[in-house]
C-alpha cells in the first residue's frame, strides 16, 4: 500500500520551496539536501491548503516561489524583484539571476526524475506485494477448492452408498410384495378348497 503524501516546505536560496513527498527523507533527497534542513529548523511539513493543493496536483516536483512572498508555488519561478538592494547592484543580482535560473531547469528535471524512480520503485514494490497477496489468495483458493473437492467427492460417495442401499431395500420390498401376492393367490384357493370340503360335509 502506497505512504500517504505530505506536503514540505523550506527556503533555499532565493526560493521558498515545496513538494509532496511520502517522507522527510524523500523531501530533502528532492530539493538536493546536504543535511537534514528539518532537524534545523529550515525546512517543515506544511499545513496551508493552497500549498498542499498545488504539491498534490504534481506529486514528486520540486515547486518554487520567490522568497519570502505569498505567490502561488510553480515548477519555474521567477527571481524575487525586490531583494533590498540598490538599483547599480539590481542589474547584477539580474545577470547573476538569470545565470543562477538557467541551471534550475536541470535540477528540476532530477528532482522529477528522482521523485518518478521513487515512485517507480514503489509502484514496483507495491506490484511484488500485489503478486504475493495474489498467490496467498491464490493458494487460499486452491485449498479451499480442495476442501471443496474432498467434500463433493464424500457427499457423492455417500451418495451413491445410499442409492446402492435404497436400491436393495426397493428390490427386498418388491420380493416381498411379490411373495405376498403369491401367498394370497395360494390362500385364495386354497381357501376356496376348503370351504367347498365343508360345504359338502355339511350336505
Amino acid at each position: 500500500m502506497a505512504r500517504k503524501l505530505k506536503t514540505y516546505q523550506t527556503s533555499l536560496g532565493f526560493f521558498d520551496q515545496a513538494i509532496a513527498a511520502p517522507s522527510m527523507k524523500a523531501a530533502l533527497e528532492a530539493w538536493g539536501a546536504d543535511s537534514n534542513l528539518f532537524h534545523q529548523g529550515a525546512a517543515k511539513e506544511s499545513h496551508d491548503p493552497d500549498v498542499i493543493a498545488a504539491t498534490m496536483a504534481k506529486p514528486g516536483v520540486v515547486l518554487r516561489r520567490p522568497v519570502g512572498t505569498d505567490r502561488p508555488f510553480s515548477e519555474h519561478a521567477e527571481l524575487p524583484t525586490d531583494l533590498g538592494g540598490r538599483g547599480p547592484t539590481r542589474t547584477a543580482r539580474k545577470s547573476k539571476g538569470s545565470k543562477a535560473k538557467q541551471p534550475s531547469r536541470p535540477v528540476d528535471k532530477t528532482a522529477e526524475r528522482k521523485a518518478a524512480l521513487a515512485y517507480e520503485r514503489e509502484q514496483r514494490r507495491r506490484e511484488a506485494e500485489r503478486a504475493k497477496e495474489e498467490a496467498a489468495r491464490q493458494k487460499e483458493r486452491e485449498r479451499r477448492q480442495q476442501a471443496i473437492d474432498k467434500a463433493q467427492a464424500a457427499l457423492d460417495k455417500a451418495e451413491q452408498e445410499h442409492a446402492k442401499r435404497a436400491a436393495a431395500i426397493q428390490a427386498e420390498v418388491e420380493a416381498l410384495e411379490k411373495r405376498s401376492q403369491t401367498e394370497e393367490a395360494r390362500w385364495d384357493k386354497e381357501k376356496e378348497r376348503l370351504e367347498a370340503a365343508l360345504r359338502r360335509a355339511r350336505g
